[in-house]
């Protein structure tokens, strides 16, 4: 696999030749809508094991090998047609092998709204361990709002993926509610009540396993929380299972406000089978722009959370969007969210040039619109995708975990597969 960065005066025909494969193949691997429109700093993942060389006078193998930094026995072995290494012809074809040996196998949880497109599931459920559906509402009698989802649960088992049920304490009016949960959590009639409702669900609709995603929990049920973990722990484990919690990003223990204090990633690191840490939204809705998921912020939260959590037991959080702000920015004015692949197609479209972070690593780019308005857009590629994925080695995670899969990134899913096997329970 090769992540090519579109440059000036660059055209897919081009960049075809130049790799030695199909103009066909990387449009349609990189599902591109106009292949013959491409913006400058754009990313393309080329599916290709080796990069032609043609032999320049007074090269040799060595300094060919040395100038692509790959070892001069790697280069021999691809290509067994060239019988004495001492000698090149000039105009001569050397294959130059790319390819890296996989960092491993890690588990990938997706996380799906009901009304996702099925081909969109379809497309995506071979590269999946977990398909977490958003999701089962809590009400203050212990009772569930629940979601349609048959049909989904259906197709994973179908692709041998993990169907798992997800609790929120979203209320009716959509918001995630800290009063809810504050009664879930203070009324053990109630807990007793809501878990038979959840072990019915888990039962009749075959899940594999419970995600619990309570958030903006008042500070003072931190050991409300921990309480009610055990009683779920003590109630599911023994009925075979999993349990795991999705966790503010923190970078400290003595983190304060409204969405980290009553997150006790200790605790949750003991008692549960697995932690989501829902690594993104620095950049978000409403807030100043800037890089949805920087990775020098998500490796403050790692630092810590490895710290306290066994790292086989994390999935840390893959943002599959981005924020398009109206710049200057005006603090209360709201981004609009735009999916990974309209991002890259609006910088086509407005002939923007496509910039790259390097302490973030994550794209961005900036345009004017038909109101004279401008804008900046950030946004995920290759690149980043690629950078967050070597995290998982780096760290010694269990893997992943997308929030959403709603809608398809193909590029994620070439390089997430050129750098790990995914790990399959059923």
């Amino acid at each position: 696999m090769i992540i090519y960065v579109v440059r000036e005066g660059d055209s897919l025909y081009k960049i075809a030749q130049a790799y030695g494969v199909s103009y066909q193949m990387i449009a349609d691997d990189n599902e591109l809508a106009s292949p013959d429109s491409l913006a400058v700093g754009q990313t393309l993942v080329i599916m290709t094991d080796t990069i032609p060389h043609i032999v320049m006078p007074g090269q040799s193998l060595y300094s060919i090998s040395r100038g692509y930094r790959v070892p001069l026995n790697d280069v021999i072995a691809a290509n067994p047609e060239i019988t004495n290494p001492a000698q090149l012809s000039v105009g001569q074809l050397v294959k130059i092998p790319v390819s890296q040996p996989k960092l491993g196998t890690i588990e990938v949880n997706g996380y799906a709204f009901p009304n996702i497109n099925a081909e969109v599931l379809q497309k995506t459920l071979p590269y999946l361990t977990y398909l977490s559906i958003f999701s089962y509402e809590v009400r203050a009698d212990g009772s569930l709002s629940a979601p349609v989802d048959e049909p989904l649960i259906q197709a994973a088992r179908q692709a041998n993926v993990a169907p798992m049920m997800v609790i929120t304490n979203i209320d009716e009016e959509g918001s995630f509610s800290s009063e809810l949960v504050h009664v879930i959590l203070t009324n053990t009639a109630v807990q007793d009540t809501l878990l038979d409702n959840i072990v019915e669900i888990l039962q009749s609709k075959n899940y594999f396993g419970l995600d619990i995603d309570f958030e903006y929990i008042y500070p003072d049920d931190r050991q409300n929380y921990n309480n009610f973990l055990i009683k779920v722990v003590d109630r599911l484990r023994p009925l075979g299972y999993t349990i795991t919690t999705a966790l503010a990003p923190k970078t400290s223990g003595t983190q304060q406000g409204l969405l980290y204090e009553a997150h006790d990633y200790p605790f949750h690191g003991a008692i549960v089978d697995h932690v989501i840490l829902m690594t993104y939204e620095w950049g978000y809705t409403f807030g100043p722009p800037m890089a949805v998921a920087p990775l020098n912020q998500v490796r403050r939260v790692l630092n810590y959370a490895v710290s306290v959590i066994p790292s086989e037991k994390i999935l840390m959080g893959m943002p599959n969007y981005g924020y398009d702000w109206r710049v200057p920015y005006v603090s209360g004015t709201a981004a609009e969210t735009i999916s990974n692949v309209g991002a890259t197609q609006l910088a086509v479209q407005e002939g923007a040039q496509i910039q790259f972070d390097v302490e973030a690593q994550s794209p961005f780019f900036n345009y004017v619109d038909q109101q004279q308005q401008r804008h900046v857009v950030w946004f995920e590629d290759a690149r980043n995708v690629a950078a967050s994925l070597r995290l998982v080695s780096e760290y010694d995670l269990a893997g992943v975990s997308y929030w959403t899969i709603n809608r398809f990134f193909p590029q994620n899913w070439l390089v997430l597969s050129s750098m790990y096997d995914v790990k399959k329970l059923l």
